[in-house]
């Protein structure tokens, strides 16, 4: 359902309309199999009751495929041992052994293809005790503990007004416990398929069983889930055998990464300029942030209601009419990149696994769950051209070379307080002086080049001269004699004048 939507989106994007905003076809968030309920992206797009019926069929196929395997060891080990054989004798001494090791290994598959519905062993149970002893600390534990002391008190009050019902309802809750703290070691999808399980069932016993009005049927299981939620949180919550934590890091890293995103781009018709919409963006983030502190998924997504009613009022006011569902998506989108809650994908997930699956599948619940999820998959996926970016701009936004141009504090309302103008003045001049910067380093640059360029012209200048005038340098001639001086070396010089003496 996710990528459909995507593909949607980017589809009408593409088609340069009037409107430049996120639009999304209500079909688009409903189960793919056309049942009429929302669907899920964890269920592969199925709303709960279609993908459990597909999960039980491919676990069915799973089964089946581990019988007809485990058949065919056994009558190949049979074969081997009957052609194994040399005497009748031999045979019948060995034929009780052979019995032996075939019901053994019947008994392991057997156990192999059942470990889904049956208990695990006393050793798994004992490490099931250990980890539920290794408490993060003294105090986490106990404040967890007066939690669930608090919340087994109001069940216990609560059943009582239901007499009969209330003592069965007690019962099978206090069965289940029991059952899961013996399936640790179980993955946490099976256990989230025990607990749909567990749901269905109860729910059941109420209808048929003891013909309980459905409003206080309703009523019965959100206090059932509490009770079993609240307990059996700190071991299904984000557990280490899956990789929640990771999607959390991935998903808080991507939103640090789109900090620059303005409503603007998102075409998010909410004014912050209206002192009212501003407290209700305000609220809907600390709704939103709100989600993580709740150990009951209905509290979550009761949180998740919460923000997207103050969505719709935000929306209501700026716009002097309703909001309709294309203004919505956008602007939750925006929430969330603005709050960027904890734990986002492990508290998706642990609704997904573990909340009542009515409350998924119809209702403004399951409708505003739905848009998160939605929500959630867009920012995953966001790019240029959902919002009408180039790639360089895109490329230089998200590497924090350079952000959008901020608001100017001349443009505000008198009633925004001083601290935000002069934030928003800092900002300004940490641009401004950003840019000079670049422009500094640019010029520096270009200075550097043109240095080498001139440098590598003169030089070239100066090797075209002397190949066009090449210096022709003789060898050293031999000095000559003094005129007065002894002709030692015979250089055939005259010898030197003698004085004459004329009578007169």
């Amino acid at each position: 359902v996710i990528l459909t939507l995507l593909l949607s989106l980017r589809r009408k994007m593409n088609l340069k309309s009037e409107r430049r905003g996120i639009h999304v076809d209500q079909s688009e968030l409903l189960c793919k199999k056309g049942c009429g309920y929302y669907g899920n992206p964890a269920w592969q797009g199925f709303c709960s009751k279609c993908w459990r019926e597909e999960y039980h069929k491919a676990r069915q196929k799973q089964i089946q495929e581990d019988w007809e395997l485990a058949e065919r060891l056994q009558r190949e080990e049979e074969e081997a041992y009957a052609s194994s054989q040399s005497s009748q004798g031999a045979q019948s001494l060995t034929f009780s052994k052979f019995e032996e090791k075939k019901t053994n290994e019947k008994t392991r598959k057997v156990t192999t293809v059942k470990k889904f519905f049956t208990a695990s062993s006393r050793a798994g149970a004992k490490k099931a005790e250990l980890q539920e002893a290794k408490a993060p600390s003294p105090a986490i534990h106990r404040q967890a503990s007066l939690e669930t002391d608090r919340v087994s008190k109001e069940f216990i009050d609560f059943i009582r007004t239901y007499q009969k019902p209330g003592q069965d309802i007690y019962k099978q809750c206090k069965l289940f416990l029991d059952t899961m703290s013996h399936k640790r070691d179980l993955s946490i999808e099976e256990q989230s398929e025990c607990a749909q399980d567990f749901y269905q069932n109860v729910a059941d016993r109420l209808q048929t069983r003891w013909k309980v009005p459905p409003e206080k049927v309703e009523k019965a299981m959100d206090e059932v889930e509490k009770y079993i939620m609240t307990r059996q949180y700190k071991y299904v919550f984000c557990p280490e055998t899956t990789d929640d934590e990771k999607k959390d890091l991935a998903v808080q890293k991507r939103i640090r990464a789109l900090h620059w995103v303005t409503p603007q781009m998102l075409c998010v018709p909410v004014s912050e300029e209206i002192p009212e919409v501003s407290d209700m963006v305000v609220k809907a983030i600390t709704d939103i942030i709100e989600m993580d502190s709740k150990r009951v998924p209905r509290d979550k997504l009761a949180c998740i209601t919460k923000c997207s009613k103050h969505i719709f009022n935000a929306i209501k006011i700026t716009k002097n009419e309703p909001a309709s569902a294309d203004d919505f998506l956008p602007t939750l989108i925006y929430i969330v990149l603005k709050g960027n809650p904890p734990r986002l994908q492990s508290n998706i997930q642990y609704i997904t696994r573990f909340c009542n699956p009515s409350r998924l599948m119809t209702g403004e619940d399951g409708y505003y769950f739905t848009n998160l999820c939605c929500a959630v998959a867009f920012i995953e996926k966001l790019d240029a051209q959902s919002l009408n970016l180039s790639q360089e701009d895109f490329d230089r936004f998200m590497s924090g070379q350079t952000s959008p141009k901020k608001q100017e504090s001349d443009s505000f309302s008198p009633d925004v307080c001083l601290g935000v103008k002069q934030m928003c003045k800092s900002l300004d001049l940490l641009s401004q002086l950003n840019e000079r910067q670049e422009r500094i380093v640019s010029e520096a640059k270009k200075l550097e080049k043109d240095l080498i360029d001139w440098t590598d012209g003169i030089t070239k200048e100066v090797e075209d001269i002397v190949e066009k005038y090449p210096l022709e340098i003789k060898a050293k001639s031999q000095a000559l004699a003094a005129i007065d001086s002894e002709n030692v070396e015979n250089d055939k010089l005259p010898p030197p004048l003698q004085p004459q003496v004329y009578a007169g």
